[in-house]
C-alpha cells in the first residue's frame, strides 16, 4: 500500500472504492452539518439553558476551536498510525461528545460536549482526504475531491433547515442527537470499506507544539467572545491576547531546521498550497459570518420559527450547488486563480447587498445575497481546495490536509469570536434601555432574545422595536465586514495564486486529471 511513505492506490477495492468514497463524503457531511445547525438553536438555548450572548458563541466555537487545533495532531498521528484507525475513533468521539451535549442541562456542560465533538471532528476532517491518494487514481481523483467538496459545502447552510425541522418538533438538544444515526453510518462504511495506510517513517508527533497551537487559539477567542461584556481593556481580556503570541512561536521555533517538521508549517512556503489554504480560511470566515448572523436576525426580528428560517437559508445552497456544477468546465476554460477570484468577489458583493438589510426588508433581498453568496463560495472554494491538494506530496497527506483544514477552520473560529463580538458590541451601543430598572436593562442589553423576553415582561414594546433595531444594525455592519474580507480575498487570489499547478504524487489538478480522462 506503501512505498517510502507513498500511497499508491489498491487494485484490489475495485468498486469498493465509491462505497467508500460515500462514507467519506456522509462522515464530511456531518462535520459541516455540526457547524452550522446549533445556529438556528441559540434563541432556545438562551432561553432554555439561561445562556448569555458569550455563552451562545462559546457552544459554537467550542466546536470549532478544538476542531482548527486539533487537526495539525490529528493529521500527523494518521501519518503515523494509521489513517483509517484515526478516522474511525474520530467519529467514534463525535458520537460521544454528540450525547454528551445534548442531555447538558446548563451551558457549561454542553460547552463540554461540543469540544470533545470537536476534538472527534479534529480526526476525521483531515483523514477524509488523505485515504484518497489509495482509492482513487489520478483520473478520478480530482472527482472525488469535489464530490467531498460538494458535501461539505451543501452540509453548511442544511444545518439551519435540519435544525429548525427537528426544533419545531422536538427540544433542542435534537439537533445534536441527529449525528447518532449519521455516524453510525459513516462509522461502519470507513472501517468495512476503507484501506489501511499509513507513512512509513513518518516523524513524531509533536504534542508540545500541537498543544501550543490549541492553546493560542484558545486565548485568542477566549479574548475576543469576553471582550464585549468584561471591557477590551479588561485584565483577563489583556492576558489572553498576551499569551496567544508566545504559544504560536513555540510551534514555529521547534520547525527550524528540521528536514521533516512534525507540523507541516513549511508547506504554506509553497504558494499553491499555502495561497490556496488562505483563500479557503478566508472563504470559511465569510460563510460562518452569514450563518451566525442570519439565523437570528430571522428568528428573532422577524419572528420565523426554527424550520421557517432553515428554509430561508435554502438560496445559499442552491448558489453552492450550481456553483459545484460548473465549476469544473470553468476552471479548464479560464484556470483556476480567475475562478477563485470570481467567486470572492461576487461573495463581496452578497456581503455589500446584505448589509443594506433594514428592520423591515422583505425576504426577496435576503434570498437574492444569499444565492450569489453562495455561488461565490462554491466558485471559490472548489478550486482552491483542489489546488491546495495537488500540491501536497503524497507522503505527506495526511500532515498537509490537517494544516489544510486548520486554517480552514480557524478561519470559521475567528469569524465566530470576532464578528460575534462586533455584533454584540454594536447591539449594545444601540440598544435604548432609557428608563428601565437596572437589572432589566442589563438582561435586555444580553442578546435580542433577552430584550423581546424582558419588551414582553414589562409591556415596553419600544425596548423591542429598539432590540431590533440595534440588532439589525450589527448584522449590517458585521456583513459588511464579510464583504470587505471577500473583496481582499479576491485581490489576494488574483495576485498570490499561481495560474496553473504541474502534477505532484499526490493529488493531481482538476484540469489535469479530466485530461488524462479523455486521453
Amino acid at each position: 500500500m506503501a512505498s517510502g511513505g507513498v500511497v499508491d492506490v489498491d487494485p484490489g477495492l475495485g468498486p469498493r472504492r465509491w462505497g467508500a468514497l460515500g462514507a467519506l463524503a456522509l462522515a464530511t457531511f456531518v462535520l459541516a452539518l455540526d457547524m452550522t445547525i446549533l445556529n438556528v438553536a441559540l434563541p432556545s438555548i438562551a432561553a432554555d439553558l439561561k445562556a448569555d450572548t458569550g455563552g451562545q458563541q462559546w457552544t459554537v466555537d467550542a466546536f470549532l476551536v478544538v476542531f482548527a487545533s486539533a487537526m495539525l495532531p490529528a493529521g500527523m498521528l494518521g501519518d503515523r498510525f494509521g489513517r483509517r484507525l484515526t478516522l474511525v475513533t474520530g467519529l467514534a468521539v463525535l458520537l460521544a461528545g454528540s450525547v454528551v451535549g445534548a442531555l447538558a442541562d446548563g451551558p457549561g456542560l454542553l460547552i463540554a460536549g461540543r469540544a470533545v465533538m470537536g476534538l472527534g471532528a479534529a480526526l476525521v476532517s483531515p483523514l477524509t482526504v488523505a485515504v484518497l491518494p489509495a482509492l482513487f487514481g489520478p483520473a478520478e481523483r480530482a472527482k472525488a475531491i469535489a464530490a467531498l467538496t460538494a458535501a461539505f459545502t451543501a452540509g453548511l447552510p442544511l444545518g439551519p433547515l435540519v435544525g429548525g425541522w427537528l426544533l419545531d418538533r422536538y427540544w433542542w438538544g435534537s439537533v445534536l442527537l441527529v449525528n447518532v444515526p449519521l455516524v453510525l453510518v459513516a462509522l461502519a462504511g470507513c472501517a468495512l470499506l476503507l484501506p489501511e495506510t499509513r507513512e512509513r517513517g513518518a516523524p513524531p508527533v509533536d504534542v508540545l507544539g500541537a498543544a501550543c497551537v490549541a492553546g493560542a487559539l484558545g486565548a485568542l477567542c477566549h479574548g475576543l467572545i469576553e471582550g464585549p461584556s468584561l471591557g477590551w481593556g479588561a485584565p483577563l481580556v489583556l492576558a489572553s491576547w498576551a499569551a496567544a503570541l508566545p504559544l504560536l512561536a513555540v510551534p514555529a521555533a521547534r520547525e527550524r531546521g528540521r528536514e521533516r517538521p512534525p507540523l507541516g508549517l513549511g508547506l504554506l512556503r509553497d504558494p499553491a498550497f499555502g495561497g490556496n489554504a488562505l483563500i479557503g480560511a478566508l472563504i470559511s470566515f465569510i460563510l460562518a459570518g452569514l450563518i451566525f448572523v442570519l439565523p437570528q436576525y430571522l428568528q428573532a426580528v422577524h419572528g420565523h420559527d426554527a424550520f421557517g428560517t432553515g428554509l430561508r437559508l435554502l438560496p445559499l445552497l442552491a448558489g453552492v450547488l450550481v456553483a459545484a456544477r460548473g465549476c469544473q468546465p470553468l476552471v479548464r476554460q479560464f484556470g483556476p486563480r480567475g475562478i477563485v477570484a470570481t467567486g470572492l468577489a461576487l461573495l463581496s458583493f452578497a456581503g455589500i447587498q446584505g448589509s443594506t438589510t433594514e428592520v423591515g426588508s422583505g425576504y426577496g433581498l435576503t434570498a437574492i445575497w444569499l444565492t450569489v453568496a453562495g455561488l461565490g463560495a462554491g466558485l471559490a472554494l472548489l478550486p482552491a481546495t483542489e489546488a491546495a491538494l495537488a500540491a501536497l506530496p503524497s507522503d505527506r497527506s495526511g500532515t498537509g490536509s490537517g494544516l489544510l483544514m486548520t486554517l480552514r477552520h480557524v478561519g470559521g473560529a475567528i469569524c465566530v469570536a470576532v464578528l460575534g463580538s462586533l455584533l454584540a458590541q454594536v447591539y449594545r451601543d444601540r440598544l435604548d434601555t432609557d428608563g428601565l430598572p437596572p437589572a432589566a436593562a442589563e438582561a435586555s442589553r444580553e442578546s435580542v432574545v433577552a430584550a423581546h423576553a424582558v419588551a414582553g415582561n414589562t409591556g415596553r414594546t419600544t425596548l423591542a422595536d429598539s432590540a431590533d433595531w440595534a440588532f439589525t444594525h450589527g448584522m449590517s455592519v458585521t456583513l459588511y465586514v464579510c464583504s470587505l474580507t471577500a473583496l481582499g480575498g479576491a485581490l489576494l487570489a488574483g495576485l498570490l495564486l499561481p495560474q496553473r499547478r504541474a502534477v505532484r504524487s499526490g493529488v493531481t489538478t482538476l484540469a489535469t486529471a479530466e485530461g488524462d480522462a479523455r486521453e
